[in-house]
């Protein structure tokens, strides 16, 4: 893994998107994406910039079921507020919250990801090492699957509901298979919170319990931490 320490989110923002420009300019077509608040910053950059992506193809990585594209709280949405209203894709797929058939959702999925496959991937990290909804104890060759989320990912976002009840129990998610399929991996983790599976994700060994500890199988992965979130590497 390549670090890439800076002094804060705004500053991680601008080196993540050094990586899509470099990966537009060398040919990239196909962009992996993640939601939530860490990749906001790179957003915010690709958005007043003057790139072009009306001929590239976006893969989302996850989706809450049960939540339409309509909802508020839904990734589709927040892709909408956060990067495709402002840089349009000529594609933009998300996985499809309201299919309750799992086998068809998942699988239509993984056929979108095998035509598209992906040039650059975006990640946060989970406080318990997820990366997209794959949860401690997810089978490293995982494919696009069905996720009952624990306890600790539904109380972190529970803040952006009205009532801890409303929070989604699944989601549906491409498997760390899926995402160590990307030629290229740009992940971003900030906040002294993250640090210690910051820690455990590139010093400590490769293990389930750590499902964003397979990133260290990967080819080309970039790491892009604050100082708080790389406080307890030994690197730093």
């Amino acid at each position: 893994m390549k670090v890439i320490i800076v002094k804060d989110k705004l500053a991680g923002g601008k080196e993540g998107f050094k990586l899509f420009d470099e990966a537009l300019k060398n040919g990239a077509k196909v962009f992996g994406l993640a939601t939530g608040s860490t990749p906001v910053t790179t957003y915010d950059e690709l958005t007043a910039s003057d790139l072009d992506f009306s001929q590239s193809t976006s893969i989302n990585l996850d989706e809450y079921i049960g939540l339409g594209s309509d909802h508020p709280q839904s990734y589709r949405y927040f892709m909408q507020q956060h990067l495709f209203n402002k840089k349009p894709f000529a594609h933009s797929y998300v996985p499809d919250g309201l299919n309750q058939n799992t086998e068809e959702a998942t699988k239509n999925y993984d056929k979108i990801i095998e035509a598209n496959p992906i040039d650059l991937q975006i990640l946060g990290l989970g406080r318990n090492g997820h990366i997209g909804f794959n949860e401690p104890g997810t089978d490293p060759k995982s494919l696009t699957h069905k996720i009952k989320l624990t306890q600790s990912t539904i109380d972190a976002n529970a803040r952006f509901f009205d009532k801890a009840t409303d929070v989604p129990q699944y989601a549906y998610s491409m498997g760390i298979g899926s995402i160590l399929k990307s030629k290229k991996i740009l992940l971003e983790a900030y906040g002294s919170e993250k640090s210690a599976i910051v820690k455990a994700m590139i010093e400590g060994p490769i293990t389930s319990d750590v499902p964003a500890s397979y990133l260290q199988k990967h080819a080309d992965v970039t790491v892009v931490l604050d100082e708080d979130a790389a406080s307890k590497l030994e690197i730093n």
